[in-house]
């Protein structure tokens, strides 16, 4: 298509583009890779590219499509993988310096499945060590910079996927999401992005780096129609994973193509329990949750009962025991150095903890999926702020919101975690930009089970209210 700039096309359009023989493999992947090189010095989005792997890998799809072989759904779209899924024979550092030389031998089960679905991973992208917090500052590559304002943050900590694709670096990714790690870059860089439940997407189940059980990988997407299609190749069960869901997956795509909210009950639940939010992102984010009244949905004000300093207090607990299990040893043997110096206090901090603790943040856990099983009952979605706060300065974390004092690690996203938590399926939909011209996020969260509805309540919202053409000015 002589002419044609392929960054206006989605990863499904390239994919379709590509089977016709209207694009080939090699032109949009020297596209993709020739606009990392020329922007990504200045957003930091991956951590390692591989461009002379990425080409090859390309002429090896161009021949496939020639020889008339059966073609997976993505093939020849050039990929982002974030930098904590290990990659065969692609550089995995989980953000840190101390896997700086790390080239796994295997992929893992999210990576062996977008490679078959015949995408082409041009790189790894940024994220803070061991996603660890909801910003991207790794120690190997610094941090990552978000296209709308390049002095502030992309959230994280899928945060350099989140600026690839709002950039136009590469046309899908995916994202894992422990705390709202999918759905914290998808508010700040205006794209979208959905946590799967529980156990819908497989993951190499290890000793360490779950979470508690809390981490889901999933899709991110500058539209809804690619984040089903890549849900549909990611999710469904695998022996490897005792945690994966033993039923096969919905058809998600099937959920993009049919996007009504006929009778759907939504809950709009404001800003939770009074936590501080700034008045442009609760205003956006309400009108985005009214906006389903006139596409056919009901929407009332209604909330779980749960209390969010409780929730944190739960989820900390999980994330620090989990890490003090991956990083304790390298700590022991002396290599806590190379940690960034607040997560090495707060895990010097975790280790002193009483066994007691883990067992009333389960105890907590159980209660929070009590709360949202009652609303659930009179509800079909959740609609929440995303986040509290549109994209702050790098490395300048909000200490107040809203003339109110908050913990700078904690109170701009107080919403997310709470679909992690109780396992439940949950998505960020761009639902605006404040006066400053920063995206903002409206989040839904679903039932157990029910990814389908958010998908398909997600594709009624970008049909009424489309944003992907609204791009950062200075990345076109």
């Amino acid at each position: 298509m002589a002419g044609a700039d392929l960054t206006e096309f989605t990863a499904s359009e390239l994919a379709g583009l590509i089977r016709e023989r209207q694009v080939s493999p090699v032109e949009v992947t020297a596209h993709f890779l020739e606009r990392i090189a020329k922007y990504d010095g200045e957003l930091r989005a991956f951590i390692t590219t591989v461009p002379e792997q990425a080409m090859a890998e390309a002429h090896r799809a161009e021949a496939a499509v020639i020889a008339g072989e059966e073609l997976g759904p993505l093939h020849g779209v050039p990929f982002g993988v974030k930098d904590l899924n290990a990659t065969k024979g692609i550089r995995t550092t989980f953000g840190s310096l101390l896997f700086g030389d790390n080239v796994p031998k295997n992929d893992d089960i999210v990576t062996e499945r977008i490679r078959a679905s015949g995408a082409i991973i041009v790189g790894k992208t940024n994220t803070p060590d061991f996603g660890w917090k909801g910003t991207t500052e790794s120690t190997i590559a610094g941090p990552c910079f978000n296209p709308w304002d390049t002095t502030r943050t992309s959230g994280g900590s899928s945060g350099g996927s989140g600026a690839a694709l709002a950039a136009r670096l590469v046309p899908l990714c995916n994202g894992g999401d422990a705390g709202g790690s999918i759905r914290i870059p998808a508010s700040f860089c205006g794209v979208y992005g959905i946590k799967p439940g529980a156990g819908r997407v497989p993951g190499d189940y290890t000793a360490n780096a779950t979470w508690g059980g809390l981490s889901q990988n999933g899709p991110m997407s500058t539209n809804v129609r690619d984040s089903a299609l890549l849900l549909d190749i990611l999710a469904g069960p695998d022996s490897r994973d005792p945690r994966s869901l033993g039923q096969p997956s919905g058809d998600y795509l099937a959920a993009f193509e049919a996007p009504s909210v006929d009778g759907l009950r939504i809950a709009w639940g404001g800003a939770m329990d009074d936590q501080p939010t700034d008045p442009q992102v609760l205003a956006l984010a309400q009108a985005g949750a009214e906006a389903f009244a006139e596409l056919g949905a009901s929407v009332e004000e209604d909330m779980p009962a749960v209390t969010t300093d409780d929730a944190i207090w739960a989820f900390v607990t999980f994330m620090l025991t989990d890490l003090c299990i991956t990083l304790g040893p390298a700590i022991e043997g002396g290599q806590g150095d190379f940690l960034p110096s607040m997560l090495l206090k707060w895990l010097t901090d975790a280790k002193t903890w009483p066994a007691s603790r883990y067992a009333e943040a389960l105890h907590m856990r159980e209660w929070h999926r009590h709360w949202f099983d009652e609303l659930f009952e009179r509800y079909d979605v959740l609609a929440l702020p995303t986040m509290a706060v549109p994209a702050f300065p790098v490395e300048r974390n909000p200490k107040t919101i809203a003339g109110r004092d908050v913990h700078p690690s904690w109170g701009f996203t107080p919403f997310c975690l709470h679909a992690n938590l109780t396992g439940r399926p949950a998505a960020s939909i761009p639902c605006g930009f404040t006066a400053e011209g920063l995206p903002v996020g409206l989040m839904l969260v679903g039932r157990m089970g029910e990814e389908s509805t958010l998908l398909r309540a997600s594709a009624a919202f970008e049909a009424a209210h489309p944003w992907a053409e609204k791009r950062p000015p200075e990345f076109l």
